[in-house]
């Protein structure tokens, strides 16, 4: 699959190398595993030679030893004798930035944890010591979300703060799904499009994973997803447990859950038996994998909370992959796509609302996104968006099929919440309704 999308990140990427030739930038660039940081970089830059180092699980000295043949062949600077100690690289691509402007990337930045946690500190000491003069245009990636953080956000860590920018990249947003199901599959449905939606949740890997498989159709989609050798059959977990580390199964405890709609913290633990608040906060935080969900308006931090998973595939892979994982084990695919099939209606219905929301924030036309209900359960808006300058408000019901779709039935709904929360008065009120025939 060809390259999509992305122009605002490429743009400030040009931007920053640009100012980089008068000060010297320090860029983390950040995202979750499979979003596309290194094409992203690599496209950005692609009209001159960069430095590309990428920190695998060597011993340092091996590590330095590619970077000396990567100094080598983007500068033509052969290093006399090559370093044991990747500091030596670095305070040696400093000194050089002095008088050549070039850019350095570094990939997989957290696995210097794993190579020799003092490169942090060695790299701060540098840096400090070298930045005025030079100009050098630094970018750091990284896709273990926990260590990123507290590798840049930890104050008790030694490149706190040390980032001139930082860039953390989305997935791919509604039209650019819209667009690279218009240039691979000509003749898809809508409904092909919501399950692009649902199945990668926008991550580039994964889309480019089903279209390079030219199964375009939401039936294609799932038999290439599930099936045996799958490479998403195993993703969830290969992509968290390295986050978790030995909790690992508490977290997956309480996203199943969430996943399958038990998603209130008294729920939660009435069903595990345990306190999870602290579970919740990092999942939340450090990881960044669930948020709050409250009613627009709720007037209490505290009430009415329920967590969503905020990543589409993995609130699929835990939904269906890892709950049934006893039936992969015996290779009963078909079931499984059976029962995803028995499913889908209204699971995809529950997503359809998510792609709209997210159609509406792409439009830049409001200032304020979400939905509401009542504490009761009685009333349900799927979503408000409204414009605080243009005094206009929309009550917008989702439904899979436009015929489902009550205006009447909305605006009743409308008008008790109106009541209640005594929001938007002056406003411009309108109702519409929005289908798969929409997106």
């Amino acid at each position: 699959m060809k390259f999509f999308g992305r122009e605002n990140e490429i743009k400030k990427l040009r931007e920053i190398r640009d100012f980089s030739r008068q000060v010297a930038q320090f860029t983390v660039v950040t995202g979750r595993r499979r979003i596309g940081k290194t094409s992203l970089v690599l496209n950005a830059y692609q009209d001159e030679p960069i430095l590309y180092f990428f920190v695998s699980r060597k011993v340092e000295s091996e590590l330095c030893t590619d970077c000396a043949s990567e100094i080598d062949e983007k500068l033509g600077i052969p290093l006399l004798g090559t370093p044991s100690r990747f500091a030596d690289v670095f305070e040696y691509l400093m000194k050089l930035s002095h008088s050549r402007h070039f850019t350095l990337v570094i990939d997989e930045f957290q696995e210097f944890y794993r190579v020799n946690k003092a490169i942090f500190s060695e790299m701060q000491r540098i840096w400090d010591l070298y930045k005025a003069e030079s100009h050098i245009n630094l970018l750091v990636c990284g896709s273990v979300n926990s260590l990123m953080n507290k590798i840049f956000r930890d104050k008790k860590e030694p490149l706190y703060n040390r980032q001139t920018q930082r860039i953390t990249v989305q997935p791919f947003p509604p039209s650019v799904l819209k667009d690279i199901m218009s240039q691979y599959a000509t003749r898809h449905s809508q409904e092909d499009l919501l399950a692009l939606y649902l199945y990668t949740g926008g991550v580039a890997k994964y889309v480019e994973l089903l279209i390079d498989s030219g199964h375009y159709s939401s039936t294609g989609m799932l038999e290439t997803i599930i099936c045996q050798d799958s490479p998403f059959i195993d993703e969830g977990r290969s992509m968290l447990i390295e986050e978790f580390g030995r909790d690992y199964t508490v977290y997956f405890s309480i996203l199943s859950l969430i996943a399958q709609g038990h998603n209130t913290r008294g729920v939660m633990e009435d069903m595990l038996k345990k306190e999870i608040g602290g579970y919740l906060t990092r999942l939340e935080n450090d990881y960044g994998l669930i948020h709050k969900a409250q009613p627009l308006f709720e007037s209490s931090p505290r009430k009415n909370i329920h967590y969503e998973i905020q990543d589409h595939f993995l609130r699929f892979w835990f939904r269906f992959v890892y709950k049934y994982n006893y039936m992969i084990e015996i290779g009963a695919y078909n079931k499984l796509r059976e029962i995803i099939s028995r499913d889908y209606e209204t699971y995809s219905g529950l997503v359809l609302e998510d792609y709209f929301r997210q159609q509406l924030i792409e439009s830049g036309q409001y200032t304020r996104i979400g939905s509401w209900h009542d504490r009761k359960g009685e009333n349900q808006i799927d979503i408000i968006a409204a414009d605080e300058l243009a005094k206009t408000v929309e009550f917008i019901e989702v439904k899979r099929q436009q015929r489902n779709i009550d205006l009447a039935v909305l605006r009743a709904k409308a008008d008790v919440f109106l009541k209640t929360t005594k929001k938007f008065a002056g406003y411009h009120i309108g109702y519409r309704g929005l289908s798969l025939d929409d997106i």
